[in-house]
């Protein structure tokens, strides 16, 4: 069973939704269907058959979240050196042929959002970063070729997710 480093915000957020979930909208959903249950012949009832699509895509999350949550490895990333590149690190690399400079902040795959500069540590170039230290070059294969960048400076910043 691999283990989901995360965030302890991300943690508690998904912790509440799988209760909530579990304690409140099975009960609902529950009463919506033996509601819709009494209109009669259950062929035809739209009422009956969205309410049981909507209780199976609610299951398939309550498993989703229990799978998450039982994996959990909470993280506090501020507690950790950042001399080297770690789960919390803030990454900034240059890119030796143009000079452009790219920042990456290396979380949990449920915290992952690479437009934003989250990247998840089980993704390819978060693998290939880890560990490594300010000076070091490192080559990265992406969807446009191979790209070799200077890790310019390793650090904690606070990550506030949205």
């Amino acid at each position: 069973m691999q283990k989901e480093p995360m965030l302890r915000v991300t943690y508690v957020k998904l912790s509440e939704e799988l209760e909530q979930l579990k304690s409140e909208e099975r009960g609902k959903i529950a009463k919506i269907i033996d509601e819709a249950r009494e209109l009669g012949d259950l062929k035809e009832n739209a009422e009956y058959h969205a309410a049981k699509d909507r209780q199976g895509l609610m299951e398939a999350r309550i498993a989703e979240l229990t799978d998450v949550v039982g994996r959990a490895q909470v993280i506090e990333p501020s507690t950790l050196a950042h001399e080297r590149v770690s789960f919390g690190s803030t990454v900034e690399l240059v890119d030796q042929e143009t000079d452009e400079e790219i920042v990456y902040t290396i979380v949990g795959g449920q915290e992952s959002d690479p437009s934003k500069g989250l990247i998840s540590i089980q993704s390819p170039m978060a693998r290939v970063l880890m560990g490594k230290e300010e000076g070091d070059e490192v080559e990265l294969q992406l969807p446009t070729g191979k790209k070799t960048y200077d890790i310019e400076e390793v650090s904690y910043v606070e990550i506030k997710l949205g």
